[in-house]
């Protein structure tokens, strides 16, 4: 339509003012330990504790004990205090010599039908222990070496004349009476070209860390839609199963499986790869160290620390490590604190000292840091495992993500992840030890947040500095976490206009999402002011020329009232007060 008016007449412009705000990508916390089973250095996210617990189990046995993670502990109070998402990367000992376990399944002729191969690496799939010469089996089918945390196969019907078959997938310690099924597959063919093929619908990729180019390379042609196996082959296809008068073909027939359900037709065997290392026990709670932290050192968790590098793949605002010690695993925490701050969109706690350190030690240690993307906490905590029922120690790193998770349902991620009303650590039984006031101003001074336990309150997370030296807005958490909000949302919204027109038509659009946005942060305490400036200012035509669009954004964020300070004025009687 006409902009300008000639002659005399009436100009009706339009000024779309309505444009819904959009919301942020919502992403969570990740955590990088040991799990009892689960993908091998797979990043994985997880939406629930018992969705964790069935992806990465529960608890092991070593020695006449039973033990679990402190990965455990941090996914269970994360989710218990609101968490929605957790991004699970389960690192183990030794990785490169891990492999799978397998099951060949009988075709009804000579051979193998095909193959299936678990999921997750490591002998705890392999549930088919022998005394060397036959397969130790239980009554009803049971398997003897089969449990919880490993899967068995059935076959549970085989049809020649459809060229259709059934499969399911059962928890390894169930028996023929009492069937656990996992999942079922109904109606899977052999057939390549139909559309029930098995490796179409179970899937057939496999997953691995690429060292040497730092990403998870994926081989195979069909994405795995089950969560615990996928085809490794299928050794007898039947492309067009059917003649042209609708009759299976005889030299398809055979190559069907066999019905199976017993001991012998459900077992995986094979893989390499356990959860205690060979030849020695772990050192687990308080008592992990330099050489030994749950059964792992550090160079075990440095792939992980390097892929999670990857901003475009793997989306996290907080990263945790419980296990790693800043004086015993330094290069390892250094990687993960270079890497958070390279990524600018999260932020990572560090554990400085190891169980029965002074504060002094732990002065001394948060002093050699300095970054505004990491953040310290100490003392050292006793908590339940919420899978033994035992009360152990762990370091703060296991239970901050909960402390931060219940922040952001409760009020906004800039809001202090600390105090009473948002700092409260429910599942604390008690910290290592008891802090003075003298001891918090201490600890504070030099960039170490407090965790103080009150009479009548509990165990409360009292401080949110960052480990920046320098003084500035930057050196509070809630500032942090602001930035990384801000970032992120106009960050996306910038996304979408890569490669648009640089005109003012498509700045406009930038400004008529963004300014909203912003307004919306101030009214939730987030911000007193802001400013946007993406106009011709800043997009001269030599900006425009070199292919850039500008914009600059100026923020006042809030702050937190940390020092509250109280006059208490006596008067003489008669006398008024001051207005």
């Amino acid at each position: 339509m006409a902009e300008t008016l000639v002659s005399p007449g009436v100009l009706a412009r339009e000024n779309d003012q309505s444009f819904i705000t959009q919301q942020p990508v919502q992403v969570g916390a990740a955590i990088v330990g040991p799990t009892v089973k689960g993908p091998v250095e797979i990043p994985t996210v997880v939406t629930s504790y018992s969705d964790y617990q069935n992806r990465f189990g529960t608890t092991f046995e070593s020695g006449s004990d039973e033990y679990s993670f402190m990965t455990n502990i941090s996914a269970y109070n994360y989710f218990q205090n609101g968490g929605n998402t957790m991004l699970v990367t389960r690192v183990v000992s030794g990785s490169s010599t891990w492999t799978f376990s397998s099951a060949s399944i009988a075709a009804s002729g000579s051979g193998n039908s095909f193959t299936l191969e678990a999921i997750d690496k490591g002998i705890i799939f392999n549930n088919s222990a022998s005394n060397g010469v036959n397969l130790i089996t239980g009554g009803s089918g049971s398997l003897v070496s089969g449990s919880t945390d490993n899967i068995r196969w059935e076959i549970a019907n085989s049809s020649q004349a459809d060229g259709n078959f059934n499969l399911l997938v059962r928890q390894g310690n169930d028996n023929d009476n009492n069937k656990i099924v996992l999942e079922s597959w109904t109606n899977l063919s052999l057939d390549p070209k139909a559309d029930n093929y098995i490796s179409k619908v179970i899937g057939d990729q496999y997953y691995n860390y690429n060292v040497t180019e730092n990403y998870i390379e994926v081989t195979g042609s069909y994405a795995n839609a089950s969560r615990y196996i996928r085809v490794k082959s299928v050794d007898k296809k039947t492309p067009d199963y059917f003649d042209n008068a609708g009759n299976a073909k005889n030299e398809f027939t055979a190559s069907m499986p066999q019905v199976g359900s017993g001991s012998y037709a459900g077992t995986f065997k094979g893989g390499v790869g356990n959860v205690i290392p060979s030849g020695r026990t772990m050192n687990l709670y308080g008592d992990i160290n330099s050489t030994d932290t749950q059964g792992l050192v550090g160079t075990d968790y440095t792939n992980m620390l390097n892929l999670l590098s990857n901003q475009d793949d793997y989306q996290f605002n907080l990263l945790v490590t419980p296990g790693l010690i800043d004086t015993a695993q330094t290069s390892q925490m250094t990687t993960a604190l270079n890497n958070t701050q390279m990524r600018g969109d999260s932020i990572y706690i560090m554990d400085l000292v190891p169980y029965a350190s002074t504060i002094t030690a732990a002065n001394t240690q948060a002093n050699a840091r300095n970054s505004s993307y990491g953040a310290a906490y100490w003392p050292w905590l006793q908590t339940i495992d919420p899978d033994m029922g035992d009360q152990v120690w762990v370091p703060a790193s296991a239970m901050i993500p909960g402390v931060y998770a219940f922040n952001d349902n409760s009020s906004e991620p800039w809001f202090a992840p600390a105090g009473i009303n948002r700092g409260g650590l429910t599942t604390v039984i008690r910290p290592e030890r008891k802090l003075s006031q003298a001891n918090r101003d201490s600890l504070y001074q030099n960039k170490v947040n407090p965790i103080a336990s009150f009479p009548g309150v509990g165990t409360v997370v009292y401080g949110q500095k960052t480990l920046q030296r320098q003084a500035s807005a930057l050196d509070r958490v809630n500032v942090r976490r602001l930035l990384i909000q801000l970032k992120s949302y106009i960050g996306q919204v910038a996304q979408t206009l890569v490669f648009e027109q640089n005109t003012a038509a498509t700045r406009n659009n930038f400004l008529s999402i963004v300014n909203p946005y912003l307004e919306t942060v101030v009214q939730r305490q987030g911000l007193y002011a802001f400013k946007v400036v993406m106009d011709d200012s800043n997009n001269t035509p030599d900006v425009i020329d070199r292919n850039q669009m500008v914009g600059a954004i100026y923020l006042q964020p809030t702050k937190t009232a940390e020092f509250i300070i109280l006059d208490f004025n006596l008067l003489p009687t008669g006398a008024t007060f001051p207005s």
